[in-house]
């Protein structure tokens, strides 16, 4: 190696484990790792061993198996304990320790360590935001941004002493272990709500659901109409009186609740934007209210948004590419309509009838006719607070799996030193 490619700088970690305490040198990703450019053959793999940027997981999740094998003749080779490194659009972080030997596509790097680098610790290093946020950095291009290969060669990698590195390697794999196995339990139980949603509400063509609580199994088949006769809809365009980005104001007299808000797990409120009093005139009709309903139909459509408890602001307003959904009649109940809402039968529907090419649109008039099943209101009410119970564990276990995300991540900060190169 030459000269260059062995230049070090000497760092030193904010935390370590006890019994380590001398300075930690930082190398060149390039002196302490190759990037393999032997190929192999496409017909000496499966598709079980193909990797390309379309079956690595983002956000470090691993590998699916491809579909398919590509229609090239050869591929990159790679083996087990190889890194493999997504470099179209970085911010992703598809990046994955090989533990079989197969085949990567051009826009794989496969990173292979050397012997002076522990596999394990090399991997950890680049499966972090240390890492991504450095080669994201030199990425070239707007809509696809590729990482530059000679400034991810010149990535400054810390290389305390092998049995550090050890230590290191081993404790972030457990940390792994338990953050996969907890989000195996959250993956479970949206398992188990899926099948119970398929099971609780009726399906296309039938006026009953297959599954049914005791006290409701002699009840006979279910009600059913239009969502016209008993949900009011409520349009959030305004047309031109719509208030313009540049027109929000801190000092603004009401939340502004938009489509980008909206996900399939309630609304995020820390990104609410305000408008000013003279604006709110026109958005007068999209107050809302508790027990309403958000319904996105534009863009990512069929998102909803359940305001089941007070309002902490009581202004909020919707905009244009919404609907509000208010219960108007007495036979349905408002978080039985929110559980009806995710039932299969209804997503299958929305998915059916919005239309557009490059945004897609459900119209008022579209969903005033969006058909609903209901039981008697004691049923609803046990279907609602079913499901409510489910989705209260679900959210509790998935912000368990974040937390602990948030910990390893605090953690690597401090166990892996950053050079000023890299920190800026």
């Amino acid at each position: 190696m030459s000269e260059e490619k062995d230049e070090k700088s000497v760092l030193v970690p904010r935390r370590r484990f006890p019994g380590f305490d001398a300075v930690v040198s930082a190398f060149p990703l390039a002196a302490v790792a190759d990037l393999a450019s032997e190929k192999t053959s496409v017909n000496q793999i499966t598709s079980a061993q193909y990797v390309s940027t379309e079956n690595l997981l983002s956000d470090f999740g691993g590998m699916n198996p491809a579909v398919k094998l590509p229609s090239v003749s050869s591929v990159t080779s790679f083996r087990p304990n190889d890194v493999l490194v997504s470099n179209i659009r970085p911010y992703l972080r598809k990046v994955w320790q090989a533990n079989i030997f197969g085949g990567a596509s051009n826009d794989v790097l496969v990173i292979r360590p050397t012997e002076r680098i522990d596999a394990d610790y090399l991997a950890a290093i680049l499966r972090s935001d240390l890492f991504i946020n450095y080669v994201m950095r030199g990425a070239k291009g707007v809509k696809m941004p590729r990482g530059e290969i000679s400034m991810i060669q010149e990535f400054p990698v810390p290389c305390p002493s092998a049995t550090e590195q050890q230590k290191i390697a081993a404790f972030l794999s457990s940390l792994d272990e338990l953050i996969t196995a907890e989000t195996q339990k959250l993956d479970t139980l949206k398992t188990h709500k899926k099948g119970l949603m398929q099971q609780l509400f009726p399906r296309e063509g039938e006026t009953a659901p297959r599954l049914r609580f005791p006290d409701f199994r002699e009840a006979g088949e279910w009600n059913s109409g239009e969502f016209a006769s008993y949900i009011e809809v409520i349009d959030g365009d305004r047309g031109a009186n719509y208030p313009k980005a540049e027109e929000f104001s801190e000092s603004g007299y009401c939340l502004f609740l938009n489509a980008k808000n909206v996900t399939k797990n309630g609304f995020k409120f820390e990104e609410l934007q305000f408008i000013t009093k003279e604006k709110d005139e026109a958005l007068k009709k999209g107050r809302l209210r508790r027990k309403d309903l958000v319904l996105t139909t534009r863009g990512s459509v069929g998102q909803f948004a359940y305001f089941a408890d007070d309002i902490s602001h009581e202004n909020m307003r919707i905009n244009s590419g919404m609907v509000i959904l208010r219960i108007k009649s007495k036979k349905v109940a408002p978080d039985y309509l929110y559980a009806f809402t995710q039932s299969p039968l209804l997503a299958m529907l929305i998915e059916s009838v919005a239309f557009g090419n490059a945004q897609q649109q459900l119209t008022v008039a579209g969903i005033k006719k969006f058909p609903i099943y209901y039981p008697e209101l004691d049923e609803q009410q046990k279907i609602a607070d079913c499901l409510s119970f489910l989705n209260e564990l679900i959210t509790a276990q998935s912000q368990k799996v974040d937390a602990l995300k948030t910990h390893k991540k605090g953690l690597m900060q401090q166990l892996f030193p950053v050079s000023d190169e890299v920190r800026a």
